[in-house]
C-alpha cells in the first residue's frame, strides 16, 4: 500500500486547554505514523471560509449533518474576532500507509461516542443535545479529513496560506500593557523519535503546566552546521571541564600499565593535553546525536543539508517563560533531576535527556535563529508530495 500524507488540526479550544501534548501522544503512538511537519496558524477569514466550504462532502444524511456541524464550528471558532484577534490552531502532518484512515480512526466520531476514552474525541471532544435533539454544545477537539482525497485538497489549501497565516505568532496572544513577556525555545530531542511512541506528546504535556503559550511549532532536522553553531558555546566548556578528569584517568592508567608513580605536575600536563581532545570528542557526539553525523565525518558539501535525526522545535511565550520552562525541564543530568521534571521522567543520560530549553531570553533569540523557527518547511513538503 502506498504512503499517504494526511493531517490533524488541533482546535483553538484544545490549545487553550493545554491538550496539545495528550493529543499528539495518541496520534503518534496509536497510528504508528511519522510526523513530518507541524505549523501554527492564526487563520485569516479568507482561509477559514475556504476551509469551511470544503468540509461538507458526505451524501449520507447522518454523516452530512455532522459535517455541517463541524463547518459551523470552524466558522465560529477559527474566524478572527472583531478586534482583529486570531485564534491559534496547530496543523500536524503525518506520513505513512493508509494515513488518512488511521488518523480518522484514532480521532474518532463526535456523535454518540462511547465515554471510554478510546478515541481522541472520546476524551477531548464534547457533543451535547437537548431532549429535542438540538445541539447545545459542540467541541470536536481536533479536525481530520475523512479520506485521502479530502486530505490532499485541504493540505494544499492550508499550504497556500502557510506564509501569510502561519509561523511565529508573535501577536496572537494579548497581554496586559506593561507585562514583561519572554519567548523561549524548546527542542524535543531525537531520542523521543526512535520509534512511534507517546513520548513527544508527553514532554509537551508536562511543559503545559507552565501556563505558557505555544506560538510556533516546527518539525526540524538539524544540519551538522546548525548543530555546530547551536552547541558552539558548549565546546570550550567541555574542553576545560574534562582537563581534570582526563589527567586523573590518564595518570591512573599509566601508573597501572607501567608500574610507575607520576607526579601531580605530570597529571596536570596530561590533563592539558587530553582534556581538549576528550572535550571535542564529547562535543562531536552531541552534534551527531542531534544531526546524525559527527562534524569530523561530515563532507563539506553536506554540512548544511538537513540531518537524519528529527526533533520538534517549539516557541513558548509568556511571563518569565525561560525560568518556568527550565524548572519543568530539570537539570541536564536526569539522575539529579527532581521527580516530576521532564528529564527525570524521560531522560536517560546527560546527552540523551529528552529536551533542550534556552537558558536566557538572549540565547532563545540566538537559538531560534539557528533552527530558523519561522521557516515554512510545510509548504514545500506538501507541494512536492502532491506534485504541484
Amino acid at each position: 500500500m502506498a504512503e499517504e500524507l494526511s493531517y490533524v488540526i488541533v482546535t483553538p479550544y484544545s490549545i487553550r486547554k493545554s491538550r496539545t501534548g495528550g493529543i499528539l501522544a495518541r496520534l503518534i503512538s496509536r497510528t504508528g505514523l511519522d510526523i513530518v511537519a507541524a505549523r501554527m496558524f492564526a487563520p485569516s477569514a479568507e482561509l477559514v471560509e475556504k476551509y469551511a466550504a470544503s468540509i461538507v462532502t458526505d451524501p449520507e444524511p447522518r454523516h452530512r449533518a455532522t459535517q455541517e456541524l463541524i463547518r459551523k464550528y470552524v466558522l465560529q471558532n477559527f474566524t478572527p474576532g472583531k478586534g482583529g484577534s486570531r485564534p491559534r490552531v496547530l496543523l500536524l502532518v503525518f506520513k505513512g500507509e493508509d494515513a488518512a484512515l488511521k488518523l480518522r480512526s484514532t480521532v474518532g466520531h463526535i456523535v454518540n461516542e462511547r465515554t471510554s476514552g478510546e478515541t481522541i474525541r472520546d476524551t477531548y471532544g464534547d457533543y451535547m443535545a437537548d431532549a429535542n435533539g438540538e445541539v447545545t454544545y459542540f467541541e470536536p477537539g481536533v479536525l481530520a479529513p475523512p479520506d485521502a482525497v479530502s486530505a490532499r485538497a485541504d493540505l494544499l489549501l492550508w499550504a497556500s496560506y502557510s506564509d501569510a497565516d502561519g509561523g511565529l505568532l508573535d501577536e496572537a496572544v494579548s497581554f496586559p500593557t506593561g507585562t514583561k513577556v519572554e519567548k523561549t525555545l524548546v527542542l524535543i530531542k531525537p531520542d523521543n523519535f526512535r520509534f512511534p511512541n507517546a513520548r513527544p506528546g508527553g514532554v509537551i504535556d508536562l511543559f503545559s503546566r507552565t501556563g505558557l503559550y505555544i506560538i510556533a511549532c516546527k518539525v526540524h532536522r538539524m544540519s551538522v552546521a546548525q548543530a555546530e553553531e547551536f552547541y558552539g558555546p558548549v565546546l570550550d566548556v567541555l574542553m576545560d571541564k574534562l582537563r581534570g578528569r582526563s589527567g586523573e584517568t590518564a595518570k591512573a592508567l599509566l601508573e597501572k600499565e607501567f608500574n610507575i608513580t607520576l607526579s601531580s605536575e605530570v597529571q596536570t600536563k596530561l590533563g592539558d593535553l587530553l582534556g581538549p581532545i576528550n572535550g571535542r570528542e564529547n562535543w562531536e557526539q552531541i552534534v551527531k546525536f542531534m544531526a546524525g553525523l559527527k562534524p569530523s565525518d561530515c563532507p563539506a558539501d553536506k554540512r548544511h543539508e538537513p540531518g537524519s535525526e528529527k526533533c520538534i522545535a517549539l516557541c513558548y511565550q509568556g511571563v518569565d517563560a525561560v525560568r518556568k520552562i527550565r524548572e519543568v525541564l530539570g537539570p541536564t543530568d536526569p539522575s539529579k533531576a527532581p521527580p516530576g521534571t521532564i528529564r527525570r521522567e524521560f531522560g536517560s543520560t546527560i546527552m540523551v535527556n529528552a529536551a533542550h530549553a534556552s537558558d536566557s531570553p538572549e540565547n532563545a533569540q540566538r537559538e531560534m535563529g539557528i533552527v530558523n523557527i519561522k521557516e515554512n518547511n510545510l509548504k514545500p513538503l506538501i507541494e512536492s508530495w502532491f506534485g504541484k
